[in-house]
């Protein structure tokens, strides 16, 4: 027909033509409309129909794909809305695309930045497995997460979050950061005001943030040694180069820093994963050595709410608020559903990076952070801790004890706060041997090695927050036969 613009090609209504054009199974959720619409569109990509092909009649069409004909009407308005199809009247509905080269075979790895590839090599996998007694850190503890204040905080702040007509402050909302600095401030003898607190989506997004911001290639990064994963690997995915500070029974030893470094990691309160404590003289030790290298401290109170006495050390960031990040989170004290974390930093690194925010992130939900809000200054969150707190030393001293029971002799160190024990192996043993002798026994551990750039001495970690007590003793028990030999 003169004047479509579209080249003509015989009718390939015929049945041969006809009979290959199927309807596929549906994919999760697609609407009948849109599997004819895929259907008829990957015909048309693949060269089953091509350019100029004039379609059967929208009645004929339906019922061979066994469709009703408004289903199949509406496709062909979606296809002529994408170009793939033009009406033309009487002369009916023709394919107004060339088929797509098939797709080529895959040529090689993918362009990969390097950015990415030092991110992925700094990942550490699951081993994943069924086990009948698992003690593998990082699992949920939901019987212990407050449930009610947590929806019924939700509840009351939904509406105020949706009618919300201001744009979101990069920092988070005024009221949570207010509640956050009170509660900081009280709680763990920081020096924080509302100006200093960026809210985040927990402690990870804070340091890939702090990292984007200070590292770059020829910068130097310090951490302890053993340390969390997550922190070593956004680090180093920046390029820098990150230096490995080792730790004792006294945590992160002052005198192995680097003489000159633009982050430091440490977890001075319950160090990851050993759980020692920083005495008081290697706190102030750290302070002056970052006063002098002009480096900040990258603080990870990871275990504050969840210390099982009394009450926890202060956080290093109260006597040095100037060169002290502090770094919290609420995904292991409330659940890790809320997404609610902070860093509380010197106002000028604030701006700075609520200023670059917008490039890779957004202000974490307004619902959450209000809600936070409330749950903090109503004092619920207190009185959840205090429950909370209570639960974790029992569980912590009844598997202790059965550890005492089943392998005598074996010197496990349990953690002042936090989720997990840190059981050195005996000498001559390996990680891999005492996983594989759980393993046979169905227990799941994890090991440290993952966590140590430099040399370490082997262990195992438990976690044990997420099991009740009988669970606890019948996996102490497990390991009691698994390793009862007492020889690698």
């Amino acid at each position: 027909m003169a004047g479509t613009g579209i080249p003509l090609s015989p009718d390939h209504s015929a049945p041969g033509w006809l009979d290959a054009l199927t309807l596929p199974p549906a994919q999760p959720g697609e609407t009948r409309h849109a599997q004819v619409t895929r259907t008829l569109r990957t015909a048309i990509t693949r060269g089953l129909l091509p350019e100029g092909t004039r379609l059967p009649g929208h009645r004929r069409l339906a019922d061979h794909l066994g469709v009703a004909r408004n289903t199949l009407v509406d496709a062909l308005a979606q296809l002529e809305l994408e170009g793939y199809v033009q009406a033309q009247g009487r002369s009916g509905t023709r394919v107004s695309v060339p088929a797509h080269p098939p797709p080529a075979p895959p040529t090689g790895a993918l362009p990969l930045s390097a950015w990415a590839q030092r991110a992925l090599a700094g990942q550490i996998e699951d081993a994943g497995g069924e086990y009948l007694v698992d003690f593998r850190v990082g699992q949920p503890v939901p019987d212990l997460y407050p449930e009610a204040a947590w929806t019924q905080a939700l509840a009351r702040r939904a509406a105020q979050a949706l009618r919300a007509g201001q744009p979101d402050d990069p920092l988070g909302p005024l009221e949570t950061r207010r509640a956050l600095a009170a509660h900081l401030n009280a709680e763990r003898g920081a020096q924080v005001t509302p100006d200093m607190i960026l809210l985040t989506g927990g402690t990870q997004g804070a340091l890939d943030a702090l990292a984007r911001v200070f590292l770059e290639t020829g910068r130097v990064a310090a951490v302890e040694d053993p340390t969390y994963p997550g922190a070593r690997a956004a680090l180093a995915a920046t390029g820098a180069q990150v230096q490995p500070v080792a730790v004792d029974d006294r945590g992160v030893q002052p005198d192995r820093l680097p003489a000159q470094a633009t982050l430091l990691y440490v977890t001075p309160g319950c160090q990851y994963p050993t759980g020692a404590a920083l005495p008081a003289a290697r706190r102030q030790a750290l302070i002056t050595w970052a006063r002098g290298s002009g480096a900040f401290i990258l603080e990870d109170d990871y275990a504050a709410d969840l210390y099982h006495a009394a009450r926890p050390p202060a956080v290093l960031q109260g006597v040095a608020p100037d060169r002290v990040i502090l770094l919290g989170s609420f995904s292991k004290s409330l659940a890790p559903v809320t997404r609610s974390g902070f860093l509380a930093a010197p106002p000028d690194v604030v701006r700075v990076l609520a200023a670059t925010r917008p490039l890779t992130d957004r202000v974490p939900g307004r619902l959450d952070a209000l809600a936070l809000a409330d749950v903090l200054g109503s004092g619920a969150y207190s009185r959840h801790l205090r429950r909370a707190r209570a639960a974790l030393t029992h569980r912590r001293d009844v598997l202790v004890q059965a550890l005492a029971e089943h392998l005598p002799g074996w010197t496990p160190h349990p953690a002042p706060g936090g989720l997990h024990l840190y059981l050195p192996l005996p000498p001559g043993w390996t990680e891999l041997h005492a996983l594989n002798g759980a393993a046979r026994q169905g227990v799941a551990l994890s090991p440290v090695a993952p966590l140590a750039q430099g040399p370490h001495a082997p262990a195992v970690l438990l976690g044990y927050a997420h099991l009740n007590p009988e669970q606890l003793r019948g996996g102490a028990a497990r390991l009691g036969r698994a390793w009862q030999d007492g020889r690698p």
